[in-house]
């Protein structure tokens, strides 16, 4: 499945969403564009949880091109698109690999955000790549973490590191790096436990994790994603702030992006925290993982919106 398919199947409610409300708005060949279109239209954008600000600077594009004109949805929709692939900018890159050494990955998020799945399509995305990948199950407090993540090991053929169920998290992650240098692995990974960013005391333990890969290797973590429920909506804004200063998050995974309607939270992430989103979750598979490309992803968002239903 190509990315643009990929960002299709992740879409698939936010879309359906859109083309119905969309659709709704123009009973004509042509619409006036006044307020009460403008006002129908933002209310359309809100339901896809991108948020207010992102919302009505869109609404203002539409607003400034084509206020008091008899408009076809192509072209508002044309509008739109530029307006979001703008608001969605971000650099090209996906992954920061070292320039020597393994690569750490620490990947952190609350708990039930997906992000086990998440790492091991993360690992099959790099083993796909020919890197030898090493994943540190440093969730030492949920028993149930550990069993998944070795079985995604085994089923991946990655080295799994795990630790005495309640020891210390740190140690785990040290040893996970200690392992990956070993052996001369490209990449390690090392999952933490899920916990609420209000939770002081587990957040200063994701600062330990991140002090004592520091000391292990040189700018080490090289990056600390971030797994965000999509289906969560806007509670990711704040998920997202809290945790980048406990670690200073480098990016975003966006999981469960195929079971919500809620698609344009990646816009109000991107406003709001500014972390690039680095990948989307599209599916359950061990390949459902799509790299983030703010183009594509518009167009697979409003794809088949503005084909004519029937006569």
């Amino acid at each position: 499945m190509g990315l643009f398919d990929k960002f299709k199947q992740g879409l698939k409610k936010t879309t359906n969403l859109l083309k119905t409300d969309i659709r709704d708005l123009f009973k004509s060949d042509g619409q006036l564009v006044d307020e009460a279109f403008l006002d129908g239209l933002f209310a359309t954008l809100i339901k896809t949880d991108m948020g207010v600000q992102a919302a009505r600077d869109t609404i203002g594009e539409v607003r400034a091109t084509y206020r008091g004109r008899v408009v076809r949805m192509e072209d508002v929709v044309g509008t739109i698109k530029v307006k979001l692939k703008a608001l969605l900018a971000q650099p090209a890159e996906p992954l920061a690999f070292a320039p020597s050494g393994p690569t750490v990955i620490m990947v952190c998020g609350v708990n039930g955000c997906g992000k086990t799945t998440s790492i091991a399509k993360l690992g099959q995305m790099l083993l796909g790549q020919g890197k030898t990948v090493v994943l540190g199950a440093a969730d030492t407090f949920r028993a149930a973490a550990v069993e998944q993540l070795t079985i995604w090991a085994q089923r991946l053929g990655a080295t799994i590191v795990t630790g005495v169920p309640g020891g210390d998290p740190a140690s785990v992650a040290h040893q996970a790096v200690a392992k990956a240098l070993e052996i001369g692995a490209d990449v390690c990974i090392v999952d933490t436990a899920g916990r609420l960013q209000t939770q002081q005391n587990l957040m200063q333990q994701l600062t330990k994790i991140h002090r004592v890969l520091g000391k292990q290797i040189p700018d080490a973590p090289h990056e600390v994603v971030l797994v965000l429920d999509a289906t969560t909506g806007q509670n990711g804004i704040s998920q997202a702030k809290y945790f980048t200063e406990a670690v200073h998050c480098t990016g975003i995974i966006l999981a469960k992006l195929d079971g919500t309607a809620k698609g344009g939270v990646v816009v109000a992430i991107r406003g709001q925290v500014g972390l690039p989103v680095k990948y989307v979750g599209v599916g359950e598979k061990a390949d459902d993982l799509a790299l983030f490309e703010p183009d594509g992803f518009v167009e697979a968002l409003f794809e088949d919106i503005n084909v004519p239903t029937g006569p």
